[in-house]
């Protein structure tokens, strides 16, 4: 229950911020932008191969409509979801009050826990708010449902490692600007990081997180992808457990 409490806490407090609408009509905007110009083009490209029916039936809703905007999304998304991490830790150090949130009959866990909830229990809002594009491509045709799945399943896994990484350079200072910066670095970091490799089988493929969603976008899941956000938000959950924990020893 102290999760739950915490997680609605965080949650509230979001909306009650005025970088938490912006945020949310940035995000609808530029998403709502990208998924009528993702139309547009389809529109335009399916009108090109009306003499053309072979080429036509490759053309699938998938690869040519939901894929792009996936992606578009997914990088909208990395630049602003460290928005909203680096007020998460950074906030309670700079106006002290931490040290009444950890004197408080809750756990370290519990509170990481519960603010890591809320931060996501946004992000799914954000994401839900852009469900008038699956909605719009039942109406006209038959999409891929569980392509669709699929990419909201990438969108949120993008989200919650982004996010997990957000809270630990949250919890390491007071200062919300550089929280935002170092989330933000090591995002685009990670997302640009397989240009230094030989492929998506080399190290730093692997380490990539484009390299573990761009299959999602398409409705292919793999089963290392999945190890691979689990790995990723578990071992930055736990990391932030760990400094949050060594405030209560300073």
């Amino acid at each position: 229950m102290n999760v739950i409490h915490i997680a609605v806490r965080e949650l509230r407090a979001t909306f009650n911020t005025t970088l938490g609408w912006l945020v949310l009509a940035g995000f609808l905007f530029i998403s709502g932008f990208f998924w009528a110009s993702s139309v547009s083009v389809y529109v335009i490209s399916a009108s090109d191969l009306v003499a053309n029916p072979y080429a036509a039936q490759t053309m699938t809703l998938t690869d040519h409509l939901m894929a792009p905007f996936f992606g578009n999304t997914s990088v909208v998304l990395l630049m602003m979801t460290p928005a909203l991490s680096m007020r998460l830790f950074s906030e309670e150090l700079k106006q002290r009050t931490l040290e009444l949130l950890l004197t408080s009959p809750v756990s370290t866990f519990e509170i990481v826990l519960g603010k890591f909830l809320g931060a996501f229990g946004f992000v799914f809002i954000m994401l839900a708010c852009t469900g008038y594009g699956p909605a719009m491509l039942y109406y006209w045709g038959t999409p891929d449902t569980g392509a669709g799945l699929c990419g909201y399943l990438a969108l949120l896994l993008t989200c919650s490692s982004i996010l997990s990484m957000g809270m630990f350079f949250s919890a390491m200072t007071d200062n919300q600007v550089v929280a935002l910066v170092w989330t933000f670095s090591s995002a685009l970091a990670l997302w640009i990081l397989h240009w230094a490799g030989d492929g998506p089988d080399s190290f730093w493929g692997q380490l990539c997180m484009y390299s573990h969603v761009k299959d999602l976008w398409v409705g292919v899941v793999n089963v290392s992808d999945l190890v691979y956000f689990a790995a990723f938000i578990g071992f930055f959950l736990f990391a932030t457990h760990q400094r949050v924990e060594s405030h209560r020893w300073s």
